[in-house]
C-alpha cells in the first residue's frame, strides 16, 4: 500500500499513537528539533481519498514539494475525514495533530467572520483563479483572522449551483424545499429565495436526498461529484451561490522548524495549489459540468431577468452581513469593496455585491 494511502482509514489508530507519543515525549511523524535531512509532513483533509481534490490536487502537489526539496520533505496523506471531521481541520493543523492541511471556514459560523466575503456569490469557475482572489484579499484585509497558523493560501472556491430532486427553473419553485447549505451567506441566500436551508456533514447528504429527508444541496461540482451526489440530485440550476471560504494552512510550530529554503519552497508550491498541480483548475470546469450531465443530471441555466432576481436578493443579504459586522466593528464594507476590486481586476462579476459598496 502506498504511503499516501495508508493512512486514510487509521483516523483512530493514529490519535492513540500521536497522544501516546506526546506523552512521551517523542512525537509521531514529526520534526526532529534539529531538522535532519528529511523531514515529513502530515496532511490533513476532509475530501473523500477518491475525489478530484485528493487525486489531482493534493497527492500532486504533496509530490511537487517532495520533488522540488530533493526528498527533503517528505509526506503522509490523512484524507476523507482520517483526523477528524470537516469542521475540526482547521483545529487539526493549528493543535498539531496535522503539520498542514486544508480546511473550511465557512464549516465554522462566526469563527472568521470576514473571511465569509470570499464566499459571496461570484461566477469563480476555477480553483486557480478562486486562490488568487482569495490570496490578495487575504494579504489587504484578512491577516488579523488568521493569527494562530501560517496561511499558505485561501480561497472561495468554485461558484455553487442549487442540485435538487425536482426541476427548479424560477425563484417560486424554491419554495418550501430543504437544501443543505455549507453555511455562510449560502444559508441566507437560501432564505432569501424561499427554500429552508439545512446544515450536515457532506457525507450524510447522499442519503437524506435520497430518502427525501432534504431536497437537495447547494454546493460546487467537484463536490457533488466527489460524494456522488449527481446519482441523487438530478437537476442543477446554473447561477452562481458562491460557495465557502477555505484554503491551505500550516502549524506555527513546524513552519516555525524549517529552514528558510525550506519555507520559501512551501511558499512557492503552497501559495496557489491548483496552479502548481494543474487541478480543478478554469480549463478542467467545463470537464466537470460535461461529467456531471453525462451522469444525467439536467442542467438549467436562468434567463438573465430571473437571474437578475435572484441577484437582487444576494444583495440585500449583503447589505445586512455589511450592517451586522460594521455593527461590531469590522470593516465589512471594506472587505466587499476589496473583494471586489480584486474580482474587477480579473474581469469576475461579484453578483452579490451591492452597486454603493463596490468602492471602498
Amino acid at each position: 500500500m502506498c504511503h499516501r494511502c495508508a493512512a486514510w482509514t487509521r483516523r483512530g489508530f493514529l490519535r492513540g499513537i500521536l497522544a501516546a507519543g506526546a506523552a512521551a515525549g517523542l512525537g509521531f511523524g514529526g520534526i526532529r528539533p534539529a531538522l535532519a535531512a528529511a523531514v515529513r509532513l502530515r496532511f490533513s483533509t476532509w475530501h473523500p481519498p477518491l475525489s478530484r481534490e485528493t487525486r489531482t490536487v493534493w497527492g500532486p502537489m504533496l509530490d511537487e514539494l517532495k520533488r522540488r526539496s530533493g526528498g527533503g520533505l517528505d509526506y503522509t496523506l490523512f484524507a476523507g475525514a482520517a483526523l477528524g471531521k470537516a469542521p475540526e481541520h482547521f483545529d487539526i493543523v493549528a493543535n498539531g495533530l496535522s503539520d498542514l492541511g486544508y480546511f473550511t471556514a465557512t464549516f465554522t459560523p462566526g469563527r472568521f467572520p470576514l473571511t465569509d466575503v470570499l464566499s459571496l456569490a461570484v461566477w469563480v469557475d476555477g480553483k486557480d483563479l478562486a486562490a488568487e482572489i482569495g490570496n490578495a484579499v487575504y494579504r489587504r484585509v484578512l491577516q488579523d483572522e488568521f493569527k494562530g497558523v501560517k496561511v499558505l493560501e485561501l480561497n472561495g472556491c468554485i461558484q455553487s449551483f442549487i442540485w435538487t430532486k425536482k426541476p427548479v427553473s424560477r425563484m417560486e419553485d424554491l419554495k418550501g424545499m430543504k437544501l443543505r447549505t455549507p453555511g455562510g451567506h449560502q444559508t441566507h441566500y437560501v432564505k432569501a429565495l424561499g427554500a429552508e436551508p439545512l446544515f450536515m456533514p457532506p457525507g450524510d447528504v447522499y442519503l437524506a436526498i435520497e430518502t427525501g429527508t432534504i431536497d437537495g444541496i447547494v454546493t460546487c461540482p467537484p463536490v457533488l461529484l466527489a460524494y456522488r451526489l449527481h446519482e441523487v440530485a438530478r437537476f442543477g440550476v446554473k447561477t452562481t451561490l458562491g460557495c465557502v471560504s477555505e484554503g491551505t494552512v500550516m502549524n506555527l510550530k513546524t513552519w516555525n522548524r524549517l529552514t528558510n529554503d525550506q519555507q520559501r519552497l512551501v511558499e512557492q508550491v503552497c501559495a496557489n495549489p491548483f496552479r502548481v498541480s494543474g487541478g480543478l483548475t478554469r480549463s478542467e470546469y467545463p470537464q466537470l459540468l460535461e461529467e456531471i450531465q453525462a451522469g444525467g443530471v439536467q442542467l438549467v441555466e436562468l434567463p438573465g431577468p430571473e437571474a437578475h432576481r435572484w441577484y437582487g436578493r444576494f444583495q440585500e443579504v449583503t447589505r445586512q452581513w455589511v450592517a451586522d459586522l460594521e455593527a461590531k466593528g469590522l470593516p465589512a464594507r471594506r472587505a466587499v469593496a476589496v473583494m471586489n476590486e480584486e474580482c474587477e481586476k480579473r474581469n469576475i462579476d461579484l453578483v452579490a455585491c451591492p452597486p454603493e459598496l463596490r468602492k471602498a
